[in-house]
């Protein structure tokens, strides 16, 4: 099987997968428990979900370990678990594709803030990413997603522990909000042209955008990103924007709405199409189909 980048560079976009927290809850996770703990506790559930995306057509499929790192876990009081879960999380998503699929390590923002605006040192936020990614790669990740960043400083700590304790290829995607000025920041401020080239000056392998939007914001974040970066894109849309209904988030991008957007992230460049939160197996398959037609 040749590599991640290997397909990239012969110029082939692949398909990711959907969401895996909202896939955890319908099957009885339990809102504020831990996601993480069922690659232990229930890695029948967790392997059904990432089956189920590659049964859809999903190329490319992410752990179960977004919240994997030490800082999130000891939340719950299993941050001595933290090898252990990420470990299984690949292990689990290893056992669940096939020869023609790849496995992806998700790495999650920390939560925790550096200083001085928080408490976090520069050193012991690199340990905390370092001590995940390893036991990622342990488990059998074929590369490493670092996603759903606001900060520059986190995401390139993230990076850098990647690059320096594994050889696995690396994808950094940041989330972005609209701004009533015009255009896209995330929280901490960053643009998507600042972070595209900040990322590619890094060292990233794959860069892009992730969650916080649907297809059709997703679609102008990437023409963003594409000029103003020259390594690959990755883009994944929610299925829609969150709405709240009867107390519950929804998402409303029906499997056709999502799979409409695929035509414009492949004309404007994007290499790795997938989705985020709401995205379920038929969104994906109606996305694989789609791609499937793209000239």
């Amino acid at each position: 099987m040749s590599t991640l980048l290997e397909q990239l560079n012969a110029g082939r976009v692949l398909l990711g997968d959907g969401a895996m927290g909202t896939q955890l809850q319908l099957r009885g996770m339990e809102t504020g428990s831990c996601p993480e703990l069922w690659n232990v506790t229930h890695s029948r559930e967790v392997r059904e979900i990432i089956s189920g995306y590659v049964s859809a057509g999903s190329d490319i499929v992410e752990t179960n370990s977004f919240g994997g790192t030490r800082y999130k876990l000891q939340q719950f009081d299993l941050a001595d678990r933290t090898v252990e879960l990420n470990r299984a999380a690949a292990q689990i998503a290893r056992t669940a594709v096939g020869d023609d699929q790849f496995v992806v390590g998700s790495v999650g923002p920390t939560g925790r803030f550096l200083e001085p605006l928080g408490d976090a040192t520069e050193e012991d936020m690199y340990e905390v990413f370092r001590e995940q990614i390893v036991a990622l790669a342990e488990g059998g990740a074929n590369a490493i997603c670092i996603e759903t960043m606001t900060a520059l400083e986190e995401a390139r700590l993230a990076l850098r522990a990647a690059k320096e304790n594994t050889d696995l290829p690396v994808i950094v995607t940041f989330t972005f909000d609209k701004v009533e000025q015009g255009g896209y920041r995330t929280m901490m401020g960053i643009s998507p042209a600042q972070a595209a080239e900040e990322l590619t000056t890094a060292g990233a392998d794959v860069v892009g955008s992730n969650c916080g939007n649907g297809p059709e914001e997703l679609i102008a974040i990437a023409r963003e990103i594409t000029e103003h970066t020259d390594r690959f894109v990755m883009i994944q849309p929610n299925a829609g924007l969150p709405e709240l209904r009867d107390g519950q988030t929804v998402f409303r991008a029906t499997p056709e709405e999502m799979a409409a957007c695929v035509g414009p992230l492949v004309e404007t460049g994007v290499n790795i199409i997938g989705g985020c939160c709401g995205t379920t197996t038929d969104h994906i398959a109606a996305m694989r189909k789609a791609l499937d037609l793209v000239p």
